[in-house]
């Protein structure tokens, strides 16, 4: 008999988020995802998942045209932003010029008192009353006029400040068209992706026969050791903990693992580059992840729990971007019975170009946050095998998904439609007298 994993409600939301989702104009859009609701008991078709998906490539399409549009229009501006002849370059020159003329002139007056005073400080014992009265007069000449200049120079410091403000107001308004443009790019990609991935699984699953599975949020795989930054050309060790926290025995536990990447600007596909392996105390010897399944978690009693040691590796010629791993657990029982945690948890990386340093790096943390804990119906977790994660070792072959497209991590886009787009993914193909 063969059994299969049923649609998520999460995968409606990879079918209508991304219409609202790549609302992207071609004039510098900076847009949000709207918030969608669906139906839990929702079930999308091959034909709707295919509309989402033609609709997200539209959107994805004209999403790179605006950013190349902007990218042009942002760069003339900075051309002209940088010529005398620009208006807003030639006010602040004339005002730069205004100020230090008036600088100028209130140092001459300043020193005109100074002199003034000077001449008064001079005069002869003898001096006649005529000779004070002119002297006198002159210094409060003197010191009309450095009074007018100063009063001047304050004028002429503002106007400089003023025009030389509205200048780099100009220049950071046209950075900040090209950074929502970029970021609409970024969004209408994870949209993509996430509407792909669910149409060719979905169909995949379609060929299938087989039960519904239920959802079992008390079933969790959690990861440990996984860091935010990656260095190509070297392995990384982690863990996955696959625990039963549920009340029922389940007879075989099967984890899903599926880590996919992209280059810095998210249009190519870099999981070629990426290797991953897996092993266990009850298997030790390390083996290739296969079509992202780790099948020899074996059964789970309540409470039990039972770790998995992984290495990831990059390959040397590894193009610096980001990446992401989509990490969830399914179970099966002898009597046809089966359910699995109702998303994946996504966690997010930096991939950095071969011989970089990492700088500070911490553990990756699980998009969406878990709201179930291992044995939280009560149970104490058990070991079904080792209880601690193992972090060592080194990677020899490939693993990654080919049958996945590359995704660009978006923050919120990446983190909805991902998970959603994952779980149609997940299923555990038994054999014909499983």
């Amino acid at each position: 008999m063969k059994i299969r994993r049923a649609l998520a409600t999460a995968v409606a939301a990879a079918v209508t988020a991304p219409a609202v989702l790549l609302s992207v104009t071609p004039a510098f859009a900076d847009t949000k995802p709207a918030a969608q609701t669906q139906d839990q008991q929702s079930k999308p078709t091959i034909k709707d998942l295919e509309k989402a998906a033609a609709a997200a490539q539209k959107a994805y399409e004209e999403a790179v045209k605006a950013r190349d549009e902007a990218q042009v229009t942002v760069r003339k501006a900075f051309e002209e932003l940088s010529k005398d002849s620009h208006p807003l370059v030639a006010a602040a020159n004339a005002a730069k010029q205004a100020a230090k003329d008036a600088g100028a002139a209130k140092d001459a007056a300043d020193q005109a008192v100074t002199d003034a005073k000077k001449a008064i400080a001079d005069l002869p014992s003898d001096a006649t009353e005529e000779q004070k009265t002119a002297a006198a007069t002159a210094l409060a000449e003197a010191e009309a006029i450095a009074t007018t200049a100063a009063t001047a120079k304050t004028a002429a410091d503002t106007k400089a400040a003023e025009t030389n403000d509205a200048l780099q107001d100009a220049r950071v308004a046209a950075a900040r068209a090209a950074s929502a443009a970029d970021k609409a790019l970024e969004d209408a990609l994870a949209a993509k992706v996430a509407a792909d991935a669910a149409l060719a699984k979905a169909k995949k699953e379609a060929e299938e026969e087989g039960e519904d599975c239920e959802v079992e949020n008390d079933l969790t795989a959690e990861v440990t050791g996984l860091p935010t930054k990656l260095v190509a050309g070297t392995t990384t060790p982690f863990s996955i903990r696959v625990t039963n926290g549920s009340d029922q025995h389940m007879d075989e536990v099967i984890a899903y693992v599926g880590v996919h990447a992209t280059d810095k600007r998210g249009l190519k596909d870099t999981g070629k580059f990426f290797r991953l392996q897996w092993s266990s105390e009850s298997s030790p010897k390390w083996k290739n992840v296969k079509d992202d399944y780790i099948d020899a978690v074996g059964a789970l009693k309540p409470g039990a729990r039972t770790d998995l040691k992984m290495r990831l590796t990059l390959d040397k010629a590894t193009p610096a971007g980001n990446g992401v791993a989509f990490i969830a657990a399914d179970f099966y029982n002898e009597d046809g019975s089966c359910g699995g945690t109702p998303g994946a948890d996504m966690y997010e990386f930096d991939v950095k170009a071969a011989g970089s340093k990492p700088g500070k790096t911490e553990d990756a943390k699980p998009k969406p946050s878990k709201t179930t804990k291992p044995g939280g119906n009560g149970h104490t977790p058990q070991g079904s095998a080792s209880a601690t994660p193992a972090t060592n070792g080194s990677l020899a072959a490939t693993g990654s998904s080919s049958a996945t497209t590359s995704i660009a991590l978006a923050g919120g886009a990446a983190v909805v439609l991902g998970a959603a787009a994952v779980f149609v993914v997940r299923r555990k193909k038994a054999g014909s007298d499983a």
